[in-house]
């Protein structure tokens, strides 16, 4: 018994403070199955003027309703354009980044040439710029190729992220260098090397990458607003703050949805990131 409430007390902090990371979500989703006039009336004094009074947002709406869902669904055309906007611009930004990144990690990590490490570190230096500070140089480039205001302005330079070529490396650099040499004794060339060892071996790391920027670059908001124009070639992120003009039930279920991508692929490969992060760690 004392063992039990040991553990108990030991894991109450844990269990306090997923309670208030989850509240804003559940607060979210009860919010999405509210009807208008329910959700109106708890949340009037916030978003109508002339109201006074004090919000507040029931976990469990009084009268469930999927009204709202429908409405967006099979009423608005634009959320389902921006949700496949959306899927056009991560999708191809997240597997070329993995490409990209798989290749410049495992050069780094395994291979000798002059100006490595000084690289690495601009390498390093450029993840950790905000991106205001890139902001002029990339849309001069983007311009010049003239890219601006097509989903490419988004994907190419996602492709490039520094942050893959920094993750991956680690991992890299746990595979056995005799491993590798004994691969090139037996006559395998670098290509064969790579493809056998390197990303078997690093499996993990990159479902780790696929999972973060996949999330990372689900919820962009800065590189479509400066890049892209035309309004119809915006994604979701950046239209759902327009999608429940007025409609503030209909606005609560855009939220789900457009997490639901995101909630769905972190709970099936979770343990692929866990296992990722663990061995992130390992050295050779």
């Amino acid at each position: 018994m004392n063992l039990n409430l040991s553990k108990l007390l030991r894991s109450a902090p844990l269990w306090t403070l997923a309670a208030v990371v989850l509240l804003p979500l559940a607060m979210t989703l009860g919010a999405s199955l509210m009807g208008a006039s329910e959700l109106n009336e708890h949340i009037s004094p916030v978003v109508a003027r002339g109201v006074s009074g004090q919000a507040r947002m029931p976990l469990v709406p009084a009268l469930p309703s999927i009204e709202q869902y429908l409405k967006l669904l099979l009423d608005n055309v634009r959320f389902l354009t921006m949700f496949w906007n959306s899927m056009r611009l991560v999708l191809p930004l997240v597997i070329g980044q993995l490409i990209v990144g798989t290749l410049a990690a495992w050069g780094f990590a395994h291979f000798r040439f002059p100006g490595r490490d000084a690289l690495f570190m601009g390498y390093v230096a450029l993840m950790m710029m905000p991106f205001q500070v890139m902001l002029a140089p990339t849309y001069l480039v983007l311009s010049g190729m003239r890219l601006i205001d097509t989903p490419w302005a988004i994907i190419l330079p996602g492709m490039f992220g520094t942050f893959a070529v920094f993750l991956l490396r680690q991992f890299f650099r746990a595979v056995p260098t005799a491993l590798t040499e004994s691969a090139r004794i037996d006559g395998a060339g670098e290509l064969r090397i790579f493809a056998r060892i390197a990303l078997p071996l690093g499996a993990p790391g990159i479902a780790s990458l696929f999972i973060l920027s996949f999330l990372d670059n689900w919820n962009l908001i800065e590189q479509p607003m400066t890049f892209l124009r035309t309004e119809s070639e915006q994604p979701l992120s950046l239209f759902l703050r327009r999608i429940g003009d007025g409609n503030v039930d209909v606005a609560m279920a855009a939220s789900i949805l457009t997490l639901l991508p995101t909630l769905l692929l972190f709970l099936y490969c979770e343990s692929y990131l866990v296992e990722g992060i663990q061995l992130s760690g390992i050295k050779e």
